[in-house]
């Protein structure tokens, strides 16, 4: 199995639409980026932790490739929104993708590059690409928040797509 991780807003949605994705075989939700060892949702909460709300995607390659899971990526939230995704506001929704290894950069890199070229948004795309660091899983009660509550998504209009 290979993994790749992705923040792109409230991890609740991000994470039903990554599992709804044939190939993935597992997912959890987390937080990414920040400096703070061990950090509860409480202390992300407080956007001084420089974490972000991150999905942690376990997937088979010769199933989904990391391409496909980027496509997805792209496709269920707003890249060009700053610290910011529908009406949560604060670094911890921040759009960004931590890479594993070098290819992942490259195609992060590529399809970004190529999403910019799209002319799909008329806004720069402020998506960070960044090397991958301690993934701090999150409290058992958000992990497939959604699913233990029989909803499909967050309900949010607009490109999260994840509703």
């Amino acid at each position: 199995m290979a993994v790749a991780i992705f923040g792109a807003g409230c991890f609740w949605g991000v994470e039903a639409a990554f599992r709804g994705l044939d190939g993935v075989t597992d997912t959890a939700v987390g937080y990414m980026g920040g400096d703070l060892d061990h950090p509860t949702y409480e202390d992300v909460c407080t956007d001084r932790t420089g974490h972000a709300e991150v999905v942690r995607v376990e997937y088979d390659p010769e199933r989904v490739s990391y391409e496909q899971l980027l496509k997805k990526f792209w496709e269920i939230h707003d890249p060009t929104t700053l610290n910011r995704q529908g009406p949560d506001i604060g670094t911890q929704y921040r759009s960004v993708i931590f890479y594993e290894d070098q290819m992942q950069q490259a195609a992060a890199s590529a399809a970004k590059a190529e999403l910019e070229r799209s002319g799909r948004f008329s806004r720069p795309v402020v998506t960070a690409i960044l090397p991958a660091g301690p993934f701090w899983r999150a409290e058992e009660y958000h992990q497939r928040y959604l699913e233990k509550r029989g909803l499909k998504g967050c309900g949010l209009p607009g490109p999260q797509g994840a509703d």
